[in-house]
């Protein structure tokens, strides 16, 4: 390990770390938005159904503005890294095994927690080499994705509270 301090990076090392980071969550999401229809009917609690309708609209909203920024820094979506979002999507969180109602539920809230703790944390990265490239624009539009997963986080908490605590 060396004791010298990282050099900064410059301004087109800065670029193909956002691009690679933004094709990584534009594809996870894509993929969640096939699949998210399939998972709202394997939600008991009706509560559950539409805080997960919620989150897919929420999706859909984050696909389009990742599209807009596609757009502004004038680059086209490559999937050819590993993206893996998908691998813990591709399991519908198990959830095709004969279980209580209350545990699918509980790994349907766990699985999307997970989703949008990585989405948050790459966000965050995002917003950081955003700024760094100074792409005001593509700033603003991370900060509402990011600002929704931290919303959506929290109705999956406060959903899992109604499993676990009593009234």
């Amino acid at each position: 390990m060396s004791n010298t301090p990282s050099q900064p990076l410059d301004h087109q090392s800065l670029k193909q770390v956002f691009l690679h980071n933004l094709n990584r969550v534009y594809f996870g999401k894509c993929y969640l938005n096939s699949k998210l229809g399939n998972l709202i009917q394997f939600a008991s609690f009706k509560a559950l159904q539409y805080a997960i309708q919620e989150f897919w609209d929420d999706i859909k909203k984050q696909i389009t503005r990742m599209e807009e920024i596609y757009k502004l820094i004038h680059e086209t979506p490559s999937d050819k890294n590993c993206n893996p979002i998908k691998s813990i999507v591709r399991d519908e969180f198990c959830l095709d095994e004969d279980q209580l109602h209350v545990l699918k539920d509980m790994d349907l809230i766990m699985y999307l927690q997970l989703l949008e703790h990585i989405n948050i944390t790459s966000c965050r990265m995002l917003i950081m080499v955003a700024r760094q490239l100074n792409y005001t624009d593509e700033l603003q539009l991370l900060t509402e994705c990011f600002d929704e997963s931290i919303d959506n986080d929290e109705l999956f908490m406060l959903l899992s509270k109604e499993y676990l605590t009593e009234d």
